[in-house]
């Protein structure tokens, strides 16, 4: 069992997640979730990073992020509503999941504490990074929602290097690839970015 949950987990709930769940590795750009797809798992990340879009017409609006330990709280949504949700999961990078069969997950909220614990703590942190994403379209130009984007990215790797082109940018906020591009090469002519096929290098704090 990942130590990741050992620190989350009793002993306990441990030993039946080690006898139910099942690992999955996913490759970068592989889909875990489609739109309005039936919830027979609940995923929880054990390393890489998802991100969770939701079909906007042509395109798609990104919601947040999810890393290590992380679960998709509109997932569980789904899964405890027994309503179809549209969203998209998709692979941000190579991720490793621990897919906790949907029964399991149904029942243990009235078994261990722990478990019941990690789903509220699941939906309040969704919740807030979904009110972040709110006040990023509602109030923010985009400009404004570029940097942001940057500086979060940055920090979900760990580094300064953001391999993204313009294209996954624009789809994730949403807009065109042309802006993106435009606001882009203003942040390099301030010294602020570097640019490169498919590499973003981020010089200072954008």
């Amino acid at each position: 069992m990942p130590t990741s949950l050992t620190t989350l987990f009793s002993p306990a709930l441990l030993s039946e997640i080690k006898a139910v769940a099942r690992p999955h590795q996913f490759r970068q750009g592989d889909v875990l979730i489609e739109p309005g797809q039936p919830m027979a798992y609940i995923p929880i990340v054990l390393s890489g990073c998802i991100k969770i879009l939701r079909p906007d017409g042509d395109s798609e609006v990104l919601l947040y992020y999810l890393r290590a330990t992380d679960a998709c709280a509109l997932s569980v949504s789904s899964l405890l509503t027994n309503e179809q949700r549209s969203i998209r999961a998709i692979a941000d990078e190579p991720t490793q999941v621990l897919m906790i069969p949907a029964r399991q997950a149904q029942e243990w909220l009235g078994q261990f504490a722990d478990w019941r614990q990690f789903i509220f703590q699941t939906y309040q942190k969704r919740f807030d990074d979904l009110l972040d994403t709110f006040d990023s379209v509602a109030f923010s130009q985009l400009d404004e929602r570029l940097v942001a984007y940057l500086n979060r990215k940055a920090a979900l790797v760990g580094g300064r290097h953001l391999y993204l082109t313009h294209d996954e940018i624009a789809r994730d906020l949403n807009t065109s690839r042309e802006g993106i591009s435009r606001l882009l090469k203003q942040l390099e002519r301030r010294g602020q970015v570097l640019l490169a096929r498919n590499k973003i290098s981020l010089l200072t704090t954008v």
